[in-house]
């Protein structure tokens, strides 16, 4: 998570993603509590809403940079301001939306409708970064890529955004102070996935849960902080799974517990969730589903997932390629040829959570011993193996659906590595200040003309 997500519509999920009806109390009555997933209006024929795979919502965040130093642009509101005339919260801008976070140097561009394919969105996504850069340049500003600003102080450069929705953020700020890099520095990706009714959440969160402790090897993008190498790739999914701790229910471990149906996920979840946050929120502000922040969260409201666990790439044909090999992988898992759904629903959440914790500090080369769990996707050449290993063995197994614009986006990331550990080539262990700000102007270069990030490699 990068910041709540609030009541304002998400990315890819407009009415057309049709809730289905709240779990009946133990006794068969209708629950007396507003439920997390609440009746909407009536339902639509089943063959009128999204099944699973029938479409994606994206949203990927950037951080706005001072051009000249890169130092972080709270300017979020004037950017929006730039492009509609009037500073809005979200504006839809031809194919695409623009919308702000929680902090205000971050903006997020998303899908405005589901898309019913990923294919080509690599492209949508680049035309608007270059529009955003023609309105940053007259501020003296920029986009910057990566999950995490390499230098930002949070506890003197958070901003959070004044406008609109703006007391759902101040509810958070009063409970979990979001000065720190786990709320005011990390910029994401979401994917959202589509499902219809118990049957097809349990199989999709299923698959879900056990490719999430395997995304950072291919997608980690965050190794410096505080103008550090930390030893971690992935610096940003470690502040996010610390960043609520004064109320440890929100994120739990970030892999979800083991609820397949909407009435395991709400006595497991939300339940132990609300009750823990209501003495900090009296007032009831965020006893909503947004509040959930584990890796992925389910919105039964919307009938979908959204995985939250994928850091920012370096361009949008980087992220669409992390986006269809993951598809690719989930799909097959749901489809059991990889394995049966029971043996993955089978799976705790430590096991998990123990090879989340390796992926985040050493992602590609986070070395995977659980036989067991390689067994899952059909692993069976080793008992250990690397992750990043295991990301190459999969790809060719379940041929993801790359377009000509992320085929060589894929190689990139399966040969030589995540974005962090590419960064970590260039930085060369030279953290200097200058040095920070030759890689990372480097990497905002990248972002505008739409090319992967290769060490040694510039044009």
């Amino acid at each position: 998570m990068s910041e709540p997500t609030s009541r304002k519509s998400a990315a890819g999920q407009p009415e057309s993603w049709q809730p289905y009806p709240p779990p009946a109390a133990a006794d068969g009555s209708s629950p007396d509590r507003e439920q997390p997933a609440p009746a909407a209006a009536p339902q639509l024929p089943s063959e009128n809403r999204l099944h699973l795979f029938d479409a994606y919502g994206v949203e990927l965040e950037y951080m706005l940079a001072q051009r000249a130093t890169l130092n972080v642009f709270p300017a979020v509101d004037r950017l929006i301001e730039s492009e509609c005339g009037s500073i809005q919260s979200e504006i839809e801008v031809k194919d695409l939306s623009w919308s702000n976070e929680l902090a205000l140097h971050v903006v997020e561009l998303k899908t405005t409708v589901p898309a019913p394919s990923l294919s080509g969105l690599a492209d949508r996504f680049q035309r608007h970064v270059r529009r955003i850069d023609g309105h940053l340049a007259g501020l003296e500003a920029c986009l910057l890529p990566s999950a995490m600003h390499p230098w930002m102080h949070p506890d003197r450069e958070m901003k959070l955004w004044p406008h609109e929705h703006s007391e759902i953020y101040d509810a958070f700020n009063r409970v979990f102070d979001c000065r720190g890099h786990g709320w005011a520095n990390l910029q994401s990706v979401h994917l959202n996935l589509p499902f219809c009714g118990d049957e097809e959440f349990g199989r999709l969160h299923a698959a879900i849960r056990l490719v999430l402790p395997l995304l950072p090897a291919i997608a980690a993008a965050s190794p410096v902080m505080d103008g550090n190498i930390t030893g971690r790739l992935d610096n940003r999914l470690e502040v996010y799974r610390t960043n609520s701790r004064r109320v440890p229910e929100v994120c739990g471990k970030v892999i979800p517990e083991r609820a397949f149906t909407q009435a395991e996920y709400d006595r497991m979840i939300f339940q132990p969730l609300y009750a823990a946050i209501a003495p900090l929120d009296p007032d009831g502000v965020l006893q909503d589903e947004f509040l959930n922040a584990r890796g992925a969260i389910a919105r039964f409201g919307r009938g979908s997932i959204e995985i939250r666990v994928i850091d920012i790439q370096e361009c949008p044909a980087a992220d669409l390629a992390v986006l269809q090999l993951c598809v690719a992988v989930l799909k097959a898992l749901v489809d059991e040829r990889l394995s049966s759904t029971a043996a993955q629903q089978a799976v705790e959440v430590e096991p998990l959570h123990t090879i989340l914790l390796d992926t985040i500090r050493d992602g590609d080369q986070a070395v995977i011993s659980d036989t067991g769990f390689l067994q899952l996707f059909g692993y069976t050449a080793e008992t250990s193996c690397r992750a990043g290993r295991l990301w190459q063995y999969l790809a060719g197994v379940v041929a993801p659906e790359t377009d000509a614009v992320t085929d060589g986006a894929l190689d990139v990331i399966l040969e030589q590595g995540p974005l962090a550990r590419r960064l970590l080539t260039a930085i060369a262990g030279n953290v200097s200040p200058q040095n920070l700000k030759s890689v990372y102007s480097e990497l905002a270069r990248c972002l505008v003309e739409g090319r992967m990030f290769v060490p040694g490699d510039r044009p």
